[in-house]
């Protein structure tokens, strides 16, 4: 079997796992798995293979999807294919593990992986990465606590506020809301760089003042945040600065959270923006193919674990542009019936 090596370290740094709660591994396939670009892609795995996914925080979407998929890859694969899914800062970070060969699926926001293949942002170069498929949207949640006195992104001038795990789509949706309402990030706001268990505790203790997060919906912590608190928490309205984040990558699109996600007391109007699935451009066709695949012949299941996954559609499937598709996932989704 080719066996990824395992790979917990702690320490902050780009191929830094999140040493805190970390639960699963990480590594790299041996260069077996890598793809013969003249080989035909059958979407037969043919060696027993385990594959690393890079998911997010522990209470987010994406760590519960990403298990949710590991799960299912050995009964769609004859036993040939396994998964292990990995607790990490998500995006940012997911996208330079990847690269660096410590794991071989990776969730994403689409504006990082936007930049990750164009070199912008937090990418100083462009990265060697393609997509398996759009799947779900994540909202941008923004939740503060009642009495903080804020009303809007910039209100939060002079508040202790959550902008996510260091490196992930959360941090960057985060600052570029706060750049798009006139507040730096550096010095306007007391910025907690906290996942989001640690945010959820220190909206409920009053320690935080709000937070950000970017997730599917809905999203545990928020859920068990709403459920607690009650009215003591609120959600805000980031719709106004749309244009300008738009300005910035149109992946940013208008959403609304319904009332029934968090049992609020009427829906909230946000920013969404895509997700993707990313692996490295010389991963092996066939075993692109089998992940691809099962990802849309498991949907139900992915949406058991969460309803998030429902939002996973083969409609969506090929929207990946100017993120280029593995020649693996093409073929899985002409199988599929798209083009």
């Amino acid at each position: 079997m080719r066996r990824i090596n395992v790979r917990l370290a702690a320490g902050v740094g780009a191929l830094a796992l999140v040493a805190a709660g970390t639960a699963g591994c990480g590594g790299r396939q041996d260069g077996a798995t890598k793809d013969d670009a003249a080989s035909e892609v059958t979407c037969k795995v043919t060696d027993s293979t385990r594959v690393g996914i890079a998911t997010g925080n522990a209470t987010g979407v994406y760590y519960v999807v990403g298990n949710a998929l590991a799960s299912q890859l050995s009964g769609a694969t004859e036993g040939k294919l396994t998964g292990t899914a990995a607790e990490t800062g998500a995006s940012v970070q997911n996208v330079e593990q990847l690269v660096a060969g410590q794991y071989d699926v990776a969730f994403s926001l689409f504006d990082t992986a936007v930049n990750a293949v164009q070199g912008k942002g937090s990418f100083t170069s462009p990265q060697p990465v393609e997509a398996l498929a759009r799947i779900y949207d994540n909202y941008t949640q923004v939740v503060v606590r009642a009495d903080s006195g804020i009303n809007s992104v910039a209100d939060m001038k002079g508040k202790k506020i959550s902008t996510g795990s260091p490196k992930s789509g959360t941090e960057v949706i985060a600052n570029r809301l706060m750049e798009a309402a006139g507040l730096d990030p550096a010095k306007d706001v007391q910025a907690q760089r906290l996942d989001l268990t640690k945010s959820v505790e220190g909206v409920k203790d009053g320690s935080v003042d709000g937070l950000f997060w970017s997730g599917g919906v809905p999203t545990g912590g928020l859920t068990d945040l709403f459920t607690t608190a009650g009215d003591k928490v609120k959600f805000i309205d980031i719709t106004p600065l749309l244009p300008k984040m738009t300005e910035l990558n149109p992946a940013y699109q208008a959403g609304t959270i319904g009332a029934d996600v968090y049992k609020t007391s009427a829906d909230t109007p946000t920013i969404v923006v895509p997700n993707v699935l990313l692996v490295r451009k010389d991963l092996n066709a066939n075993v692109a193919c089998a992940i691809t695949r099962t990802v849309f012949d498991k949907k139900d299941a992915l949406a058991q674990a969460n309803p998030a996954a429902k939002g996973i559609s083969l409609d969506n499937a090929r929207k990946t542009d100017p993120v280029p598709l593995h020649r693996g996932a093409d073929k899985a989704l002409q199988d599929l019936g798209t083009r």
